[in-house]
């Protein structure tokens, strides 16, 4: 079946059984004899949530999903433990979406972290603040949060059919025909909620795009983002596993990029940790990174601070004082070392232009970015359905009247520290809410 942006768009009365007809007759499958309300493509959080904010109404929901079961994806996170939302006021959620924070705006503050918490804490699941300000479930299962979703959709009689590859959409003027193969379903009102193409075995690989790229929809570049960065010449491979807090990192593509700062950790051929993965949204190939090995002390206050060693502690060596600026003793070895400056070098016989040199590479540690880690090693997705195309207040598509987005699928990625999962669940409930104040309109219901 192929797409069909535009067809039957003046479609009237009887359009459905027309298409019907055609498509039987055309051999192009087993057309569902029964008109639903709301298809959800996607058993994740944004899809199982804006079927459970979209039912409850009498409404008549399908979830479809890929895989044979769902999600997939949701069991893990976190580690397992899925880190489900951040603590503190949800407008300062708005700061860690990159340039989506204002789009997201009316998603996050209709549903925000409070709200995704008390609907967890009032179906039994209750929740803890951990680690600087992730919250978890207090059982710390991923598998916990996805049960108390389809619970919930069972309450509400939302039906969910996995192994279900949805290979093309077309929209007819009363709504949508979805196909899975050989079987036909349609709906009045479509959510693509697939997720973006990180950790693809989980069943995120990238089909919305290609959906909603069919109906008419612009796709912002897409590539890994919370993702690890495998760096050039590496040479602190035997050092995986320390960690930096609180290191300034600085992107430089020509020009300074980008600078932010949070824990730097070393791994076996690169570096991750929140620092680089808040950053690896706009990290590429080929850029320069300066990373504070002194934490986000300058240059000139470590360049005054060596000084000042070399005057007072001048019978120290200089490796031993090191770690004074919160540097891990084997780092500032392996530092010296890379710098030709012996190991046992007494403070006062450190020259100029040791100094000057051991102040720039603790200010800002150079490294050459080889390639930021694949989907398979991100997070999340940067890049998506284009956020202009979308309206805010509902997730409704501007150029397809009834089609909805939800979560990854769009143009929006977080900082790692539950954000990505808490703007699933708020453009899935909006998107959701929309539909069903849709469906009871046109009804006539309260």
């Amino acid at each position: 079946m192929t797409k069909s942006h535009d067809m039957c768009r003046d479609c009237g009365e009887g359009a459905w059984e027309k298409i019907v007809d055609e498509k039987v007759n055309e051999g192009k499958g087993e057309v569902r004899s029964e008109l639903l309300d709301l298809i959800a493509i996607g058993a994740g959080p944004a899809g199982l949530f804006c079927a459970v904010s979209a039912a409850g109404g009498g409404g008549k929901v399908l979830v479809l999903e890929k895989k044979g079961s769902p999600g997939r994806k949701l069991l893990i996170s976190g580690s397992g433990r899925c880190n489900i939302t951040h603590d503190g006021d949800i407008r300062d959620f708005l700061d860690h979406y990159g340039g989506a924070g204002r789009f997201l705006r009316p998603a996050l503050l209709g549903f925000t972290n409070r709200d995704l918490i008390a609907f967890f804490e009032d179906r039994g699941l209750f929740m803890v603040r951990l680690e600087g300000g992730k919250v978890f479930p207090e059982t710390q299962r991923s598998r916990d949060v996805l049960d108390v979703l389809l619970a919930e959709c069972e309450a509400r009689k939302v039906e969910i059919s996995n192994g279900k590859t949805v290979t093309s959409i077309e929209k007819s003027g009363e709504g949508f025909f979805v196909a899975c193969g050989d079987e036909i379903h349609r709906s009045r009102f479509l959510v693509i909620a697939t997720g973006g193409r990180s950790y693809p075995a989980t069943g995120s690989s990238g089909d919305g795009h290609s959906l909603a790229e069919s109906l008419g929809h612009t796709i912002v570049e897409v590539g890994p983002a919370l993702a690890p960065v495998r760096i050039r010449d590496y040479p602190f491979a035997d050092l995986a596993g320390i960690s930096l807090p609180g290191a300034r990192v600085s992107i430089f593509r020509g020009r300074k990029v980008k600078e932010e700062a949070g824990d730097v950790l070393f791994t076996h051929d690169g570096l991750s940790g929140p620092g680089i993965l808040d950053l690896s949204r706009y990290i590429r190939a080929g850029d320069g990174l300066r990373v504070s090995f002194a934490g986000e002390r300058r240059r000139e206050e470590i360049d005054d601070w060596l000084l000042e060693r070399s005057q007072k502690d001048g019978a120290r060596n200089l490796r031993s004082v090191l770690p004074e600026l919160e540097i891990p003793a084997r780092l500032a070895s392996r530092v010296l070392e890379l710098l030709d400056i012996p190991q046992d070098l007494k403070c006062a016989s450190m020259i100029r232009k040791m100094r000057i040199d051991l102040s720039d590479h603790l200010s800002g540690f150079p490294f050459v970015v080889e390639a930021v880690g694949g989907f398979d090693l991100a997070m999340a997705t940067r890049g998506g359905v284009a956020l202009s195309e979308v309206y805010p207040k509902s997730m409704e598509s501007r150029l397809v009247s009834g089609l909805y987005f939800a979560g990854e699928v769009l143009d929006v990625d977080g900082d790692s520290g539950g954000y990505n999962l808490q703007a699933a669940f708020s453009t899935g409930a909006l998107a959701g809410r929309s539909i069903k104040k849709r469906l009871a309109d046109a009804e006539g219901r309260p």
